[in-house]
């Protein structure tokens, strides 16, 4: 069944062959046509494949899309799967109202999945939640979208955490279609739970390093409570950016003899931040504890500062870009599946953009916009 508990829209989630399909078009075939059959002009993966183009070109609504549609070239709506209509061959791209028709109906899970990076044999996946605040409505909260990213920045999939309820609710769910084996699936405090890491390591064969925070009392004291001025085994990390400078340490402590009430738990770590202003000089200090399932031998201080750190990078990559070159929270897309299927098409065009070599989102959104119906199709690689 769909993911998405709200409502129940794709009988049969995408196999893991149909989402390893090397062909974008080929992938989007198995996401089932929520219009009626009568009156159909327009294929579903055509105007799928014209909103993704659209929004890797810059677009960030739905007028947007069926401008940048309706200004397409004949070669380009060929390449999207366009039909030719009439004894004369018209190909008409679909209008503004039928790719937002699509967007509201089709299912959002299917197509997170479809568009999405398998994660088998990566190092880690972050996941995190991120609420799109331009959703909201006088009756409805704003969507809140729980989404999984791997190390290098690539989304997996997302889905929406349904209304009266938080991300907890929805953590098994995002992670269920996937192989983790031998990955290490980090998460903030709020997935810091016993039924989550017996999840991972049990049924999914992964690892975890989780924070602790003070949502787990006892943990966190027990924790506090640990000799971490006698560890020997540490981490140093130095950094300069941003108008600030940054030193970590993090001492790594074996605790299977110490019965920490969790299960699995192996090492525990406490990261300690420095940060300086370098034009106010004002130092700020944080602590942070974590906690993972990896002995000493496979994860060194080095490696679990790393994997600490490796969380953040859902925050940096995917989050903050979003917002900042998509304008995601200023957006007012709020019907139906409106807001999580165009966020999966603004995370389609960042990883888009990454593969392609950009470092930076907004310049290589520049980069496409000199030639705003070619560029995007090839990045998509249609034929």
């Amino acid at each position: 069944m769909c993911r998405q508990s709200a409502t129940v829209c794709l009988i049969k989630s995408p196999s893991p062959a149909t989402r390893e399909l090397s062909v974008l078009t080929h992938r989007l075939t198995a996401l089932p046509d929520p219009r009626d059959r009568r009156g159909r002009r327009h294929s579903l993966v055509a105007v799928l494949l014209t909103a993704a183009c659209a929004v890797l070109a810059g677009a960030r609504s739905y007028l947007a899309i069926g401008q940048w549609a309706r200004h397409a070239p004949r070669h380009t709506l060929v390449r999207l799967g366009i039909r030719a209509h009439g004894p004369l061959g018209v190909r008409t791209p679909p209008s503004a109202s039928t790719l937002r028709r699509v967007l509201v109906a089709v299912c959002p899970g299917g197509l997170a999945d479809l568009l999405g990076t398998n994660p088998a044999g990566t190092d880690t996946v972050a996941v995190d939640g991120k609420t799109a605040r331009g959703s909201r409505t006088d009756t409805q909260a704003a969507a809140h979208l729980l989404a999984a990213v791997t190390g290098t920045g690539h989304t997996v999939t997302q889905l929406r955490v349904p209304t009266k309820t938080n991300e907890v609710t929805g953590f098994a769910r995002l992670l269920a279609p996937f192989d983790l084996t031998g990955v290490t699936v980090t998460a903030d405090d709020l997935h810091t739970r016993r039924d989550h890491a017996r999840h991972l390591i049990e049924d999914k064969n992964a690892h975890y390093l989780l924070l602790v925070k003070g949502n787990q009392p006892r943990l966190h004291a027990a924790l506090r409570s640990l000799p971490w001025s006698q560890v020997r085994a540490r981490r140093y990390d130095r950094e300069r950016g941003h108008g600030r400078r940054e030193t970590r340490s993090t001492p790594v402590l074996t605790v299977t003899d110490l019965h920490l009430d969790f299960p699995h738990v192996v090492q525990a770590a406490k990261i300690l931040r420095h940060r300086t202003d370098v034009r106010t000089g004002k130092v700020t200090r944080q602590t942070v504890y974590v906690i993972t399932d990896l002995t000493a031998r496979q994860a060194s201080p080095q490696k679990v500062a790393h994997l600490a750190r490796s969380q953040w990078t859902i925050e940096n990559r995917l989050h903050f870009v979003r917002d900042t070159t998509f304008a995601e929270d200023a957006s007012k897309i709020r019907t139906g599946h409106g807001p999580e299927n165009m966020a999966t098409l603004r995370t389609l065009a960042i990883d888009t953009l990454r593969r392609a070599g950009n470092r930076s989102i907004a310049a290589g959104l520049r980069e496409i916009s000199y030639a705003p119906h070619t560029r995007p199709l090839d990045l998509l690689r249609l034929p």
